[in-house]
């Protein structure tokens, strides 16, 4: 007996999309890209190209220009920057697709139910990297809290979580159902925000590594991470995972070492420091103004 599989969309050919539409594809799953311009003409012309244990690989998936509002997916993930989720939202809301999943750093969800309501399901990516000249490098985390993390707002363990569930297993993912997932994500936007030291003054890229490692840099950056997790916990959120938390309770001396040697891994430098890092900077400084001034974080409780 034939058994019809899931029919996958992902929104945005960037990095996080990118890594997701290699994996589900090599899986046997079957996976289309909507992608745009020179991202959309590089993978008609040249496949998905990426990184593997250092030689140039590529494979050949499906891509689209445009959504047909009748072209249903089973599931639609939506791996797209905080600054990016609503237009890109706006850009699908017509489609007739039941499950929409935003893979993205974000405080609240507000607006996106105001776009395409109960069809939403906001989870978080498993993975980092960055695209260097068309070519992938990056990957999926390894350690248990790593995970693609996603669940309901209303925290019920629903038919279509279990179904997602048992997609990302099919494609070898660890994933994590999480009963809070709000908690999670405004516990995750209050370490997020803190990348915004790794800017230049300018707003024009990132600073050098040795910058970066400096104590100069880690210790303002040490600063806010006690500073972020404790609003979270003052507005009565719980902070998740445990190890958000515990940073926060460590010394800054302790979490200054952390980064450092955090900085000392070539794959951390990338997503930190590389090309995604410098396009990410609009979504970093949304996510510091939620805890700079604890308006927007405030709202979120309200």
């Amino acid at each position: 007996m034939n058994i019809q599989s899931d029919r996958i969309l992902i929104v945005g050919a960037g990095v996080i999309g990118s890594v997701y539409a290699l994996r589900f594809a090599r899986s046997g799953l079957d996976v289309t890209l909507l992608a745009r311009g020179k991202r959309l003409n590089a993978l008609q012309k040249k496949g998905l190209q990426y990184n593997e244990k250092g030689t140039i690989q590529q494979i050949q998936v499906k891509v689209i220009a445009e959504l047909d509002n009748d072209d249903i997916y089973d599931f639609i993930f939506v791996p797209v920057r905080y600054d990016q989720a609503e237009s890109a939202l706006e850009a699908i809301k017509n489609n007739r697709s039941q499950t929409i999943i935003t893979l993205t750093n974000t405080v609240g969800y507000e607006s996106w139910l105001e776009i395409v309501g109960e069809r939403l399901l906001p989870g978080f990516p498993g993975a980092g990297g960055d695209l260097k000249d068309g070519v992938l490098y990056a990957q999926f985390g390894t350690e248990p809290g790593q995970g693609t993390i996603f669940g309901e707002i209303n925290g019920q363990t629903t038919e279509r979580v279990n179904r997602l569930a048992g997609l990302l297993d099919q494609a070898g993912l660890t994933n994590i159902i999480e009963p809070d997932i709000k908690a999670f994500h405004i516990s995750h936007a209050a370490l997020a925000a803190v990348n915004k030291h790794f800017y230049t003054e300018d707003g024009t890229g990132m600073v050098d590594l040795e910058t970066a490692r400096s104590d100069s840099t880690l210790s303002k950056l040490a600063a806010d991470i006690k500073r972020n997790i404790r609003q979270v916990e003052q507005s009565g959120i719980q902070v998740i995972p445990p190890e958000t938390k515990q940073m926060a309770e460590l010394p800054e001396e302790d979490i200054i070492a952390r980064y450092r040697q955090m900085l000392s891994n070539d794959f951390i430098i990338d997503v930190k420091l590389g090309n995604h890092a410098v396009s990410r900077r609009a979504e970093i400084m949304l996510l510091d103004i939620a805890f700079g001034d604890g308006q927007l974080l405030q709202q979120t409780t309200s």
